[in-house]
């Protein structure tokens, strides 16, 4: 399969990992002990950093995209939800 193809149909499946689960609440998940996930203005590597996510952490999850070969998904916290951006969608997990 060619890189191309490979990597539509892996952004394909994330989106569609993105719409699971009825409330749309998930966890981070992966971003591993000594490291946080970024939270980010926008859906890139580009976009500012608001904030970091240790594992653990409960978010609701929004809508997803396809953005520069990964799958960015709008979330705010599920403790704090005026605390929004957008991660990487590799790193969320339902729970």
């Amino acid at each position: 399969m060619s890189n191309t193809k490979f990597s539509t149909v892996l952004a394909l499946v994330l989106v569609a990992g993105c719409t699971t689960g009825s409330d749309g609440m998930v966890m981070v998940k992966g971003a591993g002990s000594d490291d946080l996930l970024k939270l980010r203005s926008g859906p890139g590597l580009e976009h500012n950093v608001i904030m970091g996510l240790p594992d653990g952490t409960r978010l609701i999850r929004g809508g997803c995209k396809p953005t520069d070969g990964r799958t960015w998904c709008r979330v705010s916290l599920a403790d704090s939800p005026k605390i929004s951006g957008y991660v990487s969608a590799e790193y969320l997990a339902v729970f």
